[in-house]
């Protein structure tokens, strides 16, 4: 799905250039969707994938994807991500999940911070996004 018009995504000169984040994107109009941070639990509300941070990753985005459905959008609706990892060395596959889900075309502003822990300790990821549609 290609970007819509009302959305300019913006590398300043002066900034660092990055593939996998734009540092400004400028909404011009239509609609907006804040996500809540998604964790890795299923619709039951159990944790998945407890030590195992690519089958969190994937439950996670499976969860954001989920949550842009419900607003009639998808991950190319997605102009802000917000990342939080309990561990960076976690990152290299995180990043690969992300691209799989997400795509760099242009990517999103992001940003990823390293955090001592989340809602249950078995957690290792959480997501939390902005998207927004041009459509009513």
């Amino acid at each position: 799905m290609t970007r819509s018009p009302a959305v300019r995504f913006l590398q300043p000169k002066g900034l660092a250039v990055s593939p996998n984040y734009t540092h400004v994107v400028e909404v011009r109009s239509g609609r907006t969707a804040y996500l809540s941070g998604q964790i890795a639990v299923d619709a039951a509300g159990q944790v998945v994938g407890a030590g195992d941070f690519e089958a969190q990753a994937r439950q996670v985005f499976g969860n954001l994807r989920l949550a842009l459905t419900a607003a009639s959008m998808n991950f190319s609706h997605i102009i802000k991500l917000n990342l939080y990892l309990t561990d960076m060395s976690h990152l290299p596959v995180m990043s690969r999940v992300r691209a799989e889900y997400i795509g760099n075309n242009p990517p999103p502003a992001s940003t990823l911070i390293q955090v001592a822990g989340l809602a249950y300790p078995e957690l290792l990821f959480e997501a939390e996004a902005i998207a927004f549609t041009e459509g009513d």
